[in-house]
């Protein structure tokens, strides 16, 4: 297995025949208005264009994956992606809840049902609520899953979506001991309210309960994603986890085995 990041929460998985991209964020830098409002330094999104090789990777994309895209989550899919998904014809999966409204934008989507273990591929998917900010903010939100994913002859895969770190999150990492898990570590947050996903403090609890190897993203790439890659490689250095602990830049591919990343 092999997985590039390529900005923010957008990654490609290969996995023998499949090449599966996660929430595809595509919009040039700068070309979605800020999620900062009562500040003096505003930044347009997203704040860092996409790698250059993006265009070759996403010719060989054969599947598309998302974790939630309701209620303006431009980061998780956003008009450019769309437009590219429909154009390409590439089957779409995504929960219950989101399956109409991707339905009507004109995509070819493909419905997992969040109550059971759903074929996926050549292997199967379980859905893993998300809770995406607590309070006042969270009634906002769109909450979404996470994915816990198994292939045959593959690491065993966990993409937690955006979510804080939850007793159902931790309960799935105990259970199951993913061999790869995919945690948002930029600590979102507006400008009222508490983090929306998991930010430096809760992405070291991950790394603590993670006997396998942790891929921390949603990095420098959305204005109201403080966390930054220095802060989390330090502490991973801090932990004496650099041989499982991984803070990809964007663009790097990771391949991935049972026991190791080779970067």
């Amino acid at each position: 297995m092999k997985i590039t990041q390529i900005r923010n929460a957008t990654i490609v998985i290969n996995s023998g025949e499949n090449v599966i991209l996660v929430d595809p964020m595509l919009a040039k830098k700068g070309a979605i208005p800020s999620l900062k409002y009562y500040t003096k330094s505003r930044r347009r999104n997203p704040l860092v264009e996409l790698p250059p090789q993006v265009n070759e990777i996403l010719k060989t994309v054969t599947h598309c994956l998302i974790t939630h895209c309701q209620k303006g989550h431009f980061d998780h899919l956003d008009k450019v992606a769309t437009k590219w998904l429909r154009e390409h014809d590439i089957p779409v999966y995504c929960s219950t809840q989101d399956f109409k409204f991707l339905a009507n934008k004109g995509l070819n989507v493909k419905e997992l049902n969040p109550n059971e273990k759903n074929p996926f591929l050549n292997g199967e998917i379980c859905l893993i609520p998300c809770v995406h900010g607590k309070g006042v903010i969270g009634k906002f939100m769109a909450h979404g899953y996470g994915y816990f994913i198994e292939f045959p002859d593959e690491p065993t895969l966990y993409i937690s979506g955006d979510t804080i770190l939850t007793d159902t999150v931790e309960n799935l990492i105990k259970t199951t001991q993913p061999d790869v898990t995919v945690i948002p570590a930029g600590g979102a947050r507006f400008d009222l309210g508490g983090d929306i996903i998991m930010g430096l403090d809760e992405s070291i609890k991950v790394g603590n309960l993670v006997k396998g190897q942790v891929i921390a993203n949603h990095l420098e790439s959305l204005d109201h994603c403080p966390v930054t890659r220095k802060q989390i490689l330090t502490e991973v250095i801090n932990n004496t986890w650099e041989s499982r602990f991984y803070v990809p830049k964007d663009g790097e591919t990771l391949n991935i085995t049972s026991s190791h990343v080779v970067c």
